[in-house]
């Protein structure tokens, strides 16, 4: 079963949905999205159960668990451009089966890939991504699916929502009505199921900070 889930690191990640995953035992499942969380948190969950064998994202990230695992043979990995990630994704939930991009060309992304010349310059085909099931986190979302995100968090989850042949979405605050409109992300016609998310902590995979400057006289 390929699961597409959005989330960047930790941010926007469907922490509810994941932990249903993994408490449901269902196993061999083909994870997209771009990274796999942390170790301890996120998708890195479903690696720390065993229940991931195949991996399709553009970077190991900070999980020391994942990078173990593709290192030792353990899990087979497919790496893909970020871009070229979304836009798979994008492409899936549009109904487009494959297109060209010139990212990736020359290099080890494009082997066993079909290529083509416009205008004089080399492409690489890079097929859509259509999910069994895609798994998403809101802002906000009313009872007919409409979707917003907030700041960072949307990332990858717009694209997430449209390329699965089913998406769950959870939202932190379901709304009664309807949302404006002019402020929906996700149209309500891509959700299939909404949850209500659970209040939590809201974890940072890396702290940044400023120094404190020092104290003028």
């Amino acid at each position: 079963m390929t699961i597409a889930v959005g989330g960047f690191g930790l941010s926007g990640n469907p922490h509810d949905l994941i932990e249903a995953v993994r408490d449901s035992g269902v196993r061999d499942l083909r994870i997209v999205s771009n990274n796999m969380g942390v170790d301890g948190a996120g998708l890195g969950l479903l690696l720390e159960s065993g229940q991931v064998s195949r991996v399709v994202a553009s970077y190991v990230g900070e999980n020391k668990l994942f990078a173990r695992m593709f290192l030792d043979g353990d899990l087979d990995v497919e790496f893909c451009p970020q871009g070229t990630l979304a836009e798979r994704m994008r492409a899936g939930g549009a109904g487009i089966p494959a297109f060209y991009t010139r990212t990736g060309v020359g290099t080890v992304v494009a082997e066993g890939k079909p290529t083509a010349d416009f205008d004089g310059v080399a492409y690489v085909q890079e097929r859509g991504i259509v999910a069994d099931l895609a798994l998403v986190h809101a802002h906000r979302a009313d009872t007919a699916g409409n979707l917003t995100y907030r700041l960072t968090s949307r990332n990858f989850n717009p694209v997430v929502a449209t390329c699965g042949r089913v998406t769950i979405a959870e939202a932190e605050t379901v709304v009664d009505g309807f949302i404006d409109p002019d402020l929906v992300t996700t149209p309500g016609i891509f959700v299939d199921h909404l949850v209500t998310a659970r209040p939590r902590e809201k974890l940072i995979e890396q702290r940044t900070v400023r120094p404190v400057p020092a104290a003028t006289a």
